[in-house]
């Protein structure tokens, strides 16, 4: 799982990612609109480093996180972001999941909360969904694509939700030692070999040579670019 960044309780990005589809129609499209500029540019530096991470060159299909609610979801603008407003994957979205009438605890990981719209043959899929709080909903997503014969599942999350009052959260935040910046990755790092070759270098140690058509852009023509996405 690949959050663009932390979402702290009542600050910016928490209000963005409530408003967009709870506040009204004026503000609510505001919102929706900053939210596709924000996962449009990130999808466009990091979109390869999580396809990279799962073991695939790049994502075949994009699907959503059905919303918990049978109502939020017929009318859920998640999936105009990414299926209409987003140009990285405005071609590739499909909606492979919908909610079933399988009973399932709130905060339990189960497949079974999913249906599956159509069977997949091993494509690798970037599910994508707003918010992370307990990863519930977004895990049982990842397991019913796969039982539907997905290849290799990436997840994104826009946020990260923490709320600074609870166990040690506020110390955590503290302890970040840069906000936010786009030309930072949380998975990998990246060292400029030469002119046409980057050596890509994971969080757990592997490293491998890209070429061109496989390079990172832009971060790539900076030497020793590293550190997390929020």
């Amino acid at each position: 799982m690949l959050p663009i960044s932390y979402s702290v309780a009542f600050g910016q990005l928490h209000t963005a990612l409530r408003q967009y589809k709870r506040g009204h129609a004026f503000a609510a499209r505001q919102f929706q609109l900053q939210l596709t500029a924000v996962l449009w540019r990130f999808l466009t530096l990091r979109e390869g480093c999580l396809a990279r991470s799962v073991g695939v060159a790049s994502f075949d299909l994009v699907t959503t996180d059905p919303s918990g609610s049978a109502e939020r979801d017929a009318t859920h603008p998640l999936r105009r972001l990414i299926g209409e407003l987003a140009a990285p994957t405005r071609t590739r979205y499909r909606r492979l999941l919908m909610r079933s009438g399988t009973p399932v605890a709130e905060r339990a990981v189960d497949p079974g909360k999913y249906s599956p719209t159509t069977n997949l043959e091993g494509e690798a899929v970037l599910l994508i969904d707003d918010t992370w709080t307990t990863g519930a909903n977004v895990q049982s997503a990842a397991g019913a694509l796969k039982t539907s014969g997905a290849g290799a599942v990436g997840v994104l999350v826009v946020g990260r939700h923490i709320n600074e009052d609870f166990g040690g959260n506020a110390q955590r935040l503290r302890a970040v030692p840069r906000p936010f910046e786009w030309e930072r990755c949380a998975l990998h790092q990246y060292r400029l070999l030469g002119e046409d070759q980057v050596l890509w270098v994971s969080r757990s140690g592997g490293a491998s040579q890209l070429g061109p058509s496989m390079r990172p852009e832009p971060p790539w023509r900076l030497p020793e670019r590293r550190a997390g996405c929020g």
